[in-house]
């Protein structure tokens, strides 16, 4: 016959040193609610309708090749770092190596990838005409990055779109909630890139599910 476990006592098959979050936690409603919209915010920002609208304003790289959402992701890239490199007279660089190029090594801690995933891309964003490549007068190992005139223009049309979409999602916003807006999603999103979301990495999570999987619990 089997016994019925009250709400204070945990099951005898588990292990009692080992912490089950849901059991004392309480998910905050307002969190749920931000992590639900930021989930959805995502899947709607990498919807392709974006690209298909850059790819019909503008050239096709060499031998046609059609733009991919990793050739923007490093256009985007080489611009932010190249508008960063640049002082204005007199100004001291941000860092003290600061040399004022784009490196391969920069845009893989700008898209927060390892360095051979940012070759790649970078390489892909050559061969279609968008970024060119220059050796490096400081140091001939690496190579200097920025944009071509293709790469300029792309970047000018899908900032162009950005803003239009922007501003159909916030139709009927006053001028305040849209400051608003600006500052607060500004202070999140700084926040979240001094703090990673996962520092243990995504294995935690499937640590923390695995405990609750009936199939491993009921095993001896």
């Amino acid at each position: 016959m089997a016994t019925e476990t009250s709400a204070t006592e945990r099951p005898a098959d588990r292990d009692p040193g080992r912490h089950d979050p849901s059991e004392t936690e309480s998910p905050d409603p307002v969190l749920s609610e931000i992590g639900v919209a930021l989930f959805h915010l995502r899947r709607v920002w990498a919807k392709p309708d974006l690209m298909k609208r850059i790819r019909a304003q503008t050239s096709s790289g060499p031998g046609g090749r059609p733009l991919q959402i990793s050739n923007l992701m490093v256009v985007n890239a080489v611009a932010a770092l190249t508008d960063a490199a640049l002082c204005a007279p007199g100004q001291k660089p941000a860092r003290d190596d600061d040399t004022g190029e784009v490196t391969v090594g920069a845009v893989a801690e700008r898209l927060e990838v390892d360095p051979s995933t940012a070759s790649r891309l970078v390489g892909h964003a050559i061969d279609a005409g968008l970024v060119s490549r220059r050796p490096s007068p400081v140091d001939a190992r690496r190579a200097n990055l920025g944009l071509t005139d293709a790469g300029r223009r792309v970047k000018q049309v899908a900032d162009r779109f950005r803003r239009a979409y922007l501003d159909e999602l916030m139709t009927g916003w006053s001028p305040t909630e849209r400051t608003e807006f600006a500052r607060l999603l500004t202070r999140f999103a700084d926040a979240a890139a001094q703090a990673p979301m996962y520092p243990d990495g995504i294995d935690r999570i499937f640590e923390e599910a695995a405990f609750h999987d009936p199939a491993q619990q009921s095993s001896p």
